[in-house]
């Protein structure tokens, strides 16, 4: 691994993509290629490339299977007439069908858009026809429960193939196993343009539609390229991604990058489980883990001698991405596994990892890390609506220490090439030579960059900008505290004033002595930006992907329209 100073001087978009090797004949790029089929022309193809966990039993998939598996769904999409630009929807785990799906669609240069399975029928159907989706790939039961009732209101959706059709398939609907059976496995994938649209993933914005952010083939570059850096993979690796595919980090590191590299990549269906994940990480001899803050702060509730009573010395790398990772769990990492963990930052619409703690430079624990080799980013000076002010001219790019709008240079392969059916709002992401994030950050006068918050979430108090990201880490450091959410609520004097919803850990009470000792523990660890208010809640609302929602803890507060919840935990 290359040190950082030289990765960056070194480095060119032009050259990363000189690793892949594009399709014969010079026909162009395209992602199947080089996740699955080129490793057949290296000799690779008995190697296993996705080891799949399910609840009966572990498969085996190596890269010549998935290739010819991958050939036959191809070959199904243009029996049933569906062919490129078409987008072809999945509501899947990590099943063995959800890599099939994915891979044979690129290869047909249709449209990838994976849905998160746990989604309700109502924000599954907003999302099929703000997509245009033609081919759904899901299971019977999800079909029965949330497609079923809906059906006559999906005008565009002609296909609905099934991955565990009983002998009788639903009406409208087709076994995806018996069609398979039925197609060839040999398939040429046609000259595919770099620029051809290859992903739609959808994000929640705070308030109104979904937009669907839409990425491109061309993304494999930045995919492949970030995993060497950031997560280190190495051919002979055995690498576990926890992310549900349902999600971009799912498909761009839990599908498309470790593949590219040659990997074996364990796809484990399974529900978290401490113990059990612990004996899929020794089982399997992992070598490099990626996973989300929200598990590890799970993991390290379960304490160290959990950790101890299983062998993880195959282990190599840890990295963590989803949300801010707080410092403290990076501490606990080095005792419990050895190793500390690598926080990184991206965003589905970066499509790839953009900042990084680096595998070959010092942790600062808390921090994002700094930016990609090929990644020019920088904090902008915010105006009065908490972003970038730039409107009036020129962008003003911060110093060390000021906190301001996270930035990035546009001209990344992953960079998403526009909103679906939305150009006004793509446009509003960019402006004066940037793309925009909406995240507050800042930077160290080493170049490490810190996560403040969502523009939308910092709090402004008595003239201080507020992260509530900061205020939470420090809160969880209280041995009473398991999760904490900070919002600001409004004041006459200080403008808005902290206040903190915390989870309590088992044996501790709610009440008013708590409370007090948990403010005066705030203002001796953060002074003027503590919290003045702690409210004691014991089911805090999530996100499907674990992160505490602080925006609707804030409108359930001040009595807001709560806006788009499709992203919200809910029983299965």
């Amino acid at each position: 691994m290359p040190i950082y100073e030289e990765a960056r001087q070194d480095f060119s978009w032009a050259a990363a993509a000189q690793l892949l090797s594009g399709l014969p004949e010079g026909r162009g790029l395209n992602i199947a290629h080089e996740a699955v089929d080129r490793h057949l022309a290296t000799g690779r193809g008995g190697h296993v490339a996705i080891r799949a966990i399910g609840r009966s039993g572990t498969r085996d998939l190596t890269y010549r299977d998935l290739s010819l598996l991958s050939n036959r769904f191809a070959n199904l999409l243009r029996s049933l007439d569906v062919g490129p630009r078409a987008r072809v929807f999945t509501l899947l785990g990590r099943q063995p069908e959800m890599y099939v799906t994915a891979l044979g669609c690129w290869k047909n240069l249709s449209v990838l858009s994976p849905l998160f399975a746990a989604f309700g029928p109502e924000p599954i159907r907003n999302r099929l026809l703000l997509g245009d989706a033609q081919v759904l790939v899901t299971t019977t039961s999800l079909y029965r429960r949330k497609i079923a009732p809906q059906r006559d209101q999906l005008h565009g959706l002609r296909h609905i193939l099934l991955i565990d059709a009983p002998d009788e398939p639903p009406d409208g609907t087709i076994d995806l196993h018996r069609a398979l059976g039925a197609q060839p496995d040999h398939w040429t994938i046609p000259a595919t343009s770099p620029e051809a649209m290859a992903l739609l993933h959808f994000t929640s914005g705070t308030t109104g539609t979904p937009k669907g952010a839409v990425h491109v083939h061309n993304a494999v570059v930045a995919h492949h390229i970030t995993a060497a850096f950031a997560l280190d993979l190495r051919p002979h690796d055995v690498f576990w991604c926890t992310a549900d595919p349902g999600w971009v980090t799912g498909t761009s590191y839990g599908i498309i990058a470790p593949l590219t590299h040659g990997v074996t990549l364990l796809a484990d269906d399974g529900d978290f489980d401490a113990a059990r994940w612990y004996q899929v990480l020794a089982d399997n001899r992992v070598t490099v883990w990626y996973t989300a803050p929200t598990a590890l702060r799970m993991l390290m509730r379960a304490g160290e001698e959990m950790a101890s009573r299983y062998d993880l010395s195959a282990l190599r790398h840890i990295a963590s991405v989803g949300e801010p990772l707080n410092p403290e769990v990076v501490v606990w990492a080095q005792k419990a596994y050895g190793m500390p963990v690598h926080d990184n930052w991206w965003q589905t619409e970066t499509g790839a990892i953009m900042i990084s703690n680096y595998p070959s430079m010092p942790i600062r624990p808390g921090s994002m890390g700094r930016p990609m080799p090929g990644v020019e980013a920088a904090v902008l000076r915010c105006g009065d609506s908490g972003r970038a002010a730039v409107a009036d001219g020129p962008v003003d790019v911060l110093g060390a220490g000021q906190v301001g709008e996270l930035a990035l240079r546009p001209g990344w392969p992953s960079m998403f090439r526009g909103y679906l059916h939305d150009d006004f709002r793509y446009q509003q992401a960019f402006a004066g030579g940037w793309y925009l994030t909406g995240d507050l950050a800042r930077i160290d006068a080493d170049g490490y960059f810190w996560f403040v918050g969502r523009a939308d979430d910092v709090i402004k108090s008595s003239g201080h900008l507020v992260g509530p990201f900061e205020v939470e880490s420090t809160l969880l450091e209280h041995p009473a505290v398991t999760e904490a959410g900070v919002i600001g609520v409004p004041d006459p004097v200080a403008g808005e004033v902290v206040k903190a919803f915390v989870t309590l850990r088992p044996g501790y009470q709610p009440d008013e002595a708590l409370r007090a000792e948990l403010i005066a523990f705030g203002r001796r660890r953060l002074g003027a930006v503590a919290p003045r208010q702690i409210a004691f809640d014991q089911n805090l609302p999530h996100t499907s992907s674990g992160k505490v929602m602080r925006r609707l803890l804030k409108a359930r507060e001040l009595g807001l329209p709560e806006g788009d919840l499709s992203t919200l935990e809910r029983p299965r």
